[in-house]
Order: C-alpha cells, then structure tokens, then sequence
C-alpha cells in the first residue's frame, strides 16, 4: 500500500522551511501533496491560485510531490486524494497544543488517517510565513527565508502598498 501524506497549510507564502518539510518528507512517504488551503477567514496575502504557482515553483525538482490547492474539510480532501497521512510541522512547544487538537479531530473525523509530525531543521526553525510577510511589508530582506520567486512576488505586493 502506498503511503501518500497531505501537508496542509495556508502558505502565504511558502518559506524556506515549508521546503525543507517537504523535501524531508518526500524520502519518507510515496507521495507528498501540499494541500493549499483556500482560508478566506485568515484573510491571505496573495489568492489561492498565486499560492498554488508559488508553491509549484518552489516544490518543483522534488520529484513526488506535487501541489493543489483545496477548500473542503482537510480529512474528505485527503480521502479524495487517497491519502493515509496528514503531515504537520512542529516549529515550537507553543504550537504542540492546537496541533494536538487538530490531530485528535480529524482522527475522530476519519480514524483510517493518522497525522505525523515533523520538526524543522535547525535552520528553518524560526521561519514562519506571517513573519516573512511583516517583513517584506516593511522593506525588509527576505531572500534567505523564501525562494526568489516568492521574493520577487513580495517585492510586487510591496510596491503596491
């Protein structure tokens, strides 16, 4: 049986860490998807369909992983896709606490997929994406902490502004 793992996030946007998950993940599993999430309520920089090319971008060379962007609930997204894992990244102890309870719901939701933690590395650790967008909002320099396609996009935003 195949082991396909969705990693779900908003990824507004997709950071150096989200790459270092996946490229990590992808050894681990058949198949990674990274499942964008429509999210209108957390209000998201760039649209769905921006985030999905972004992503594309970022991900592509990692040979079984592929991107989509999704808007049902994460676990009937995750049987659509025939997968057996929902992959979550742990960047801090604070975080623990509502992954914990994401994971025990959509457990309850679907008991035929668990969810699998992973911590960055050392060097993604402290990345976040909310992080990355006050900066680039602000002038700052970004460039160590996403891809220069995403940098070049903030950069557009920015100008914007």
């Amino acid at each position: 049986m195949a082991v396909i793992a969705v990693y779900p996030g908003t990824f507004d946007p997709v950071t150096n860490g989200h790459r270092d998950l996946v490229q990590r993940a992808s050894k681990l599993f058949d198949s990674v998807i990274v499942a964008i999430a429509a999210n209108p309520a957390k209000t998201p920089l760039f649209d769905l369909r921006h985030r999905v090319d972004m992503a594309t971008t970022v991900f592509t060379g990692i040979g079984n992983v592929e991107v989509r962007g999704f808007s049902d609930l994460l676990v009937d997204f995750a049987r659509q896709c025939d997968a057996n894992v929902i992959l979550r990244g742990l960047r801090a102890v604070s975080d623990f606490e509502f992954e914990m309870q994401l994971a025990s719901m959509n457990r309850r939701l679907d008991n035929t997929i668990e969810t699998v933690f992973l911590t960055p590395s050392e060097e993604t650790s402290f990345i976040s994406a909310s992080l990355v967008r006050e900066i680039a909002l602000h002038g700052g320099d970004v460039s160590q902490f996403v891809h220069k396609t995403v940098v070049e996009e903030l950069a557009k935003i920015s100008a914007k502004l």
